[in-house]
């Protein structure tokens, strides 16, 4: 509770006030959604027995990475139901699925009742305003750490697939139960403060840092240690946005299954911290982000998975590092300002976009980081914008394994991954009243 009111205090110290839509009268209904194509060069485990990487097979995959339901519905203009469902590559059923991609299970059959993703409740919320300097939300919150969980849907983003970092090293879209504070500082400055339920170490993996151990097996989550969460924006300079986030759970093995389990070892603390930034003119858009998280007391962590419960249903993936790091950023063209076309004019935005991310960027003692979980990758493409929420996009992207390519020439025994993707996005609202 002492923390609880901490966060409090800050958001009446800064004088906050309220950064969503809420012009609808009454209720609203929309969403968003993606298609995706690729061609592929590479098999599908990059941590099998080879040492070279993935294997050189050429293939092409087809799926529905997303399909998003969103719902809006005023009580009255102080009290707000917002919600959103989210329907996984294609949802779910009883089907056979081939663990590889994860490198836990090394092509493993298994059925599941899956087919091939899953149905989830990203959001789920009550908001209560006040006045426009602060406001209250409560429910299942989605966690605004880094620019992509932030700014999720397929038109803030160039590539076809969202940035991968994100995707990788932590939950994405990250959403939990919890609590959030959020509004304005003067006319500039958008914030959001949230305590939420924290993550659970047993999830944690050396492939994939911390994304496992958000919690939803059980019924309910565990709150015994529940995490922090600030966010702060900029947008004083026009086109410009300037973000600030960051994470915060204290001794979070005490919301494992078993309360005891991480009892015996010093507590197990997480931190991310993320700056990212957008600026766009008629011209250009640019984007980028840089996000780094450190977790104490691995040792403990390592000790706990490798002799966990194989029944469990986590990867137990031990050998996971105390510093993750991700960095990005992307430059798109927006060629009919620049060619001053007319109303028949496309819209074209030509993009380059670069990429780094290793869950494994720092162990400690005798920790062995494994080469394969560093990658960086360049990718090139054209979006079309067909209408302002609806996208078609083209990309190539080469990615590189085991090596920092744009600051480090270092040669790799590791083969490259390539890949070209056709995808259509959109995002809007169907109805509304």
């Amino acid at each position: 509770m002492k923390q609880f009111f901490v966060i409090l205090f800050i958001a009446l110290t800064f004088n906050l006030s309220a950064q969503e839509d809420t012009t609808f009268k009454k209720f609203r209904f929309g969403g968003y959604g993606e298609m995706l194509a690729s061609w592929q060069n590479y098999g599908l485990n990059r941590w099998s027995g080879s040492t070279n990487g993935n294997s050189e097979i050429n293939h092409a995959q087809i799926s529905l990475p997303r399909f998003v339901l969103a719902i809006d519905y005023k009580f009255s203009d102080k009290w707000i139901l917002g919600a959103e469902i989210e329907f996984e590559a294609g949802g779910t059923g009883t089907a056979m699925e081939m663990e590889a991609g994860s490198g836990s299970e090394n092509g493993e059959y298994e059925t599941e009742m899956e087919k091939g993703g899953e149905v989830a409740l990203e959001q789920f919320h009550i908001t209560r305003k006040f006045i426009k300097e602060f406001n209250i939300k409560a429910g299942h919150l989605i966690l605004p750490v880094g620019l992509t969980n932030t700014h999720h849907e397929p038109i803030n983003f160039f590539t076809t697939f969202r940035p991968e970092g994100a995707t990788t090293i932590m939950p994405c879209t990250w959403h939990e139960i919890g609590l959030e504070f959020f509004g304005k500082i003067g006319k500039i400055f958008n914030y959001q403060a949230q305590i939420v339920a924290g993550q659970n170490p047993l999830g944690f993996s050396r492939y994939n840092w911390i994304k496992g151990g958000r919690q939803g097996l059980f019924e309910a989550d565990n709150f015994t240690r529940p995490a922090y969460v600030f966010r702060l924006d900029f947008s004083g300079v026009k086109g410009l946005r300037l973000g600030y986030s960051m994470y915060y759970c204290y001794d979070a093995g005490k919301n494992s299954d078993r309360l005891s389990t991480f009892e015996p070892y010093d507590p197990i603390n997480i931190s991310i911290f993320s700056f990212d930034a957008q600026y766009k003119n008629d011209y250009v858009t640019f984007r980028g982000n840089f996000l780094q998280g450190g977790l104490t007391e691995v040792a403990a962590v390592d000790k706990v998975i490798r002799t966990y419960s194989s029944k469990s249903g986590y990867n137990r993936s031990p050998n996971v590092a105390e510093k993750a790091l991700n960095y990005n950023f992307e430059l798109g063209v927006n060629l009919k300002n620049v060619f001053s076309g007319g109303d028949n004019f496309p819209v074209l935005y030509p993009f380059a976009h670069y990429e780094y991310y290793n869950p494994q960027e720092k162990g400690v003692n005798l920790q062995v980081m494994d080469d394969r979980c560093q990658v960086s990758y360049w990718t090139f493409g054209l979006n079309y914008f067909a209408l302002p929420n609806l996208v078609i996009k083209a990309d190539y992207t080469c990615r590189r394994i085991g090596t920092n390519e744009m600051f480090k020439n270092t040669k790799t025994n590791y083969n490259n991954e390539n890949e070209f993707c056709i995808s259509i996005g959109y995002v809007g609202w169907f109805c509304q009243k």
